[in-house]
């Protein structure tokens, strides 16, 4: 049979009635490596394919006893070269960082992975140190979308992204401090969630302080709620991370949308969107109205925060290599070296009055939740693009440019999820985005779940 689609929870429930087996399901994902990874780039660095194919053949062994060790054991899952995973080098996409370090510990959502059995294939690409929202590095080159190999599958978590749309892997992490999930989520045709700001302990920190979270990247909502589950267990590493949530977000998934307050903002104000994303997303929006929510368009639900972002998120990149000999410096992507030299000339006071108005945006948002159950948003302003650049025409030379919808939240800390809401001419996926109120993670996801399951696209494949 082919494993390439099936989301986790269908693998693990072929696992527990014996219908399927981890070592099948791995050898079918490395023989998917062999002959897609060469044409989509999605790989920095594959696991062993002996020490994975014992691991496999011991989960196999465990579901055969009915004792399986979580609710992923034997599932193959990918990691973003941004987290740490123990015995693997995390270079972050930078020919700076050293290869030839011990690399003897697991970041928390590895670990959690690994509690639960999960089976890592290997470290995914990610553009140097996750500074855009695209996928393309001096270290490792140009990743490339499943749907249109001609196209970026976006970042900074685009490895991730491309791996999982194109059927290798069922599940994958990956890293968000501007999008990073939710823009190759978006772009590749998949369920990304950035979670509310401490919900998955994030370590070591981002460079980029309080903007990073970690999130999973599937093909539907339930699988998605599963990873939450997993990820969300606190870590003291993280000093920052939320107490338990004592919820199981796949519990009332299905509840549907009916009774729920919507807020759709087409722009938020600010937003150049492309007419084929608007039209796809204003019918997506139109959805709800059919599931019994209350929709109601609003202009500009606060004010543009996008120098704000611009201050906080490169500000912290350049702070990340702010130790760097001019050797090392000479080694960064050009583009990243330009933004670092600008961000040099942020003052304290500079950052500080951004600090001040981050804190005036979460109390706006906050005061907008007091209305609404949800906002609702396209979740970027384009379809994908050309690989190997960093904005598509009309949208100048700067990634946050057509980022609009997703870094607001990065400042804010609220939950957001992208879910998908159709194609674009040429194979081109685009998101609808549901952000929801500070910790109403799970009425997040349930609108994304009553979204998706009247509008699947997981019968929908790349053909690579």
């Amino acid at each position: 049979m082919s494993f390439a689609f099936l989301t986790a929870t269908e693998l693990a429930a072929g696992y527990r009635s014996g219908a399927l087996s981890p070592v099948e399901a791995l050898r079918a994902a490395y023989e998917r490596i062999e002959r897609i990874e060469p044409k989509i780039n999605a790989f920095c660095h594959l696991a062993a394919r002996d020490e994975s194919l014992r691991l496999a053949r011991e989960s196999e062994s465990r579901w055969r006893e009915g004792r399986p060790c979580g609710e992923l054991d034997g599932v193959p899952i990918t990691v973003k070269d941004a987290i740490l995973a123990r015995g693997w080098p995390t270079l972050r996409g930078s020919k700076t960082t050293d290869p030839a370090q011990a690399w003897t510990e697991d970041a928390p959502a590895v670990a959690r992975l690994r509690e639960h059995g999960a089976i890592l294939l290997g470290k995914t690409t990610t553009p140097e140190f996750g500074w855009k929202g695209v996928t393309d590095s001096p270290l490792s080159g140009v990743t490339r979308n499943p749907w249109n190999l001609e196209l970026t599958p976006g970042g900074s978590s685009g490895g991730s992204a491309a791996a999982l749309a194109a059927g290798i892997g069922h599940a994958a992490i990956g890293t968000d401090a501007g999008g990073s999930v939710r823009i190759p989520g978006a772009f590749c045709g998949l369920v990304a969630v950035k979670a509310t700001a401490g919900r998955v302990p994030n370590y070591p920190p981002s460079a980029v302080g309080t903007l990073g979270h970690v999130g999973p990247m599937t093909h539907t909502v339930a699988d998605a709620a599963l990873m939450l589950n997993i990820m969300s267990t606190p870590d003291g590493r993280d000093w920052l991370c939320l107490p338990p949530a004592d919820v199981d977000y796949r519990v009332g998934l299905d509840r549907g949308a009916r009774g729920l307050r919507l807020a759709y903002s087409p722009t938020l104000g600010y937003g150049k969107v492309q007419r084929e994303v608007a039209d796809l997303v204003a019918k997506a929006v139109k959805t709800f109205e059919g599931l019994g929510a209350r929709v109601e368009e609003v202009t500009a639900p606060f004010a543009d925060p996008t120098e704000t972002f611009r201050t906080h998120f490169f500000a912290g990149i350049a702070h990340s290599v702010r130790s760097f000999a001019e050797a090392q410096l000479g080694k960064l992507d050009p583009d990243l070296r330009k933004i670092v030299e600008q961000a040099r000339k942020v003052t304290i006071t500079d950052y500080m009055t951004a600090v001040d108005r981050r804190a005036a945006l979460g109390r706006a948002t906050r005061a907008f939740h007091e209305k609404y159950d949800l906002l609702l948003t396209p979740t970027l302003a384009v379809a994908p693009f050309a690989a190997g650049r960093l904005a598509p025409e009309g949208y100048g030379d700067d990634w946050v440019n057509w980022t609009p919808f997703t870094y607001p939240f990065n400042l804010t800390g609220q939950p957001a999820a992208t879910v998908p809401c159709g194609f674009a001419a040429g194979n081109r996926p685009v998101g609808l985005q549901i952000v929801g109120a500070m910790y109403q993670d799970a009425v997040v996801l349930q609108a994304a779940q009553a979204y998706q399951s009247t509008h699947p696209t997981t019968d929908r494949h790349p053909n690579i």
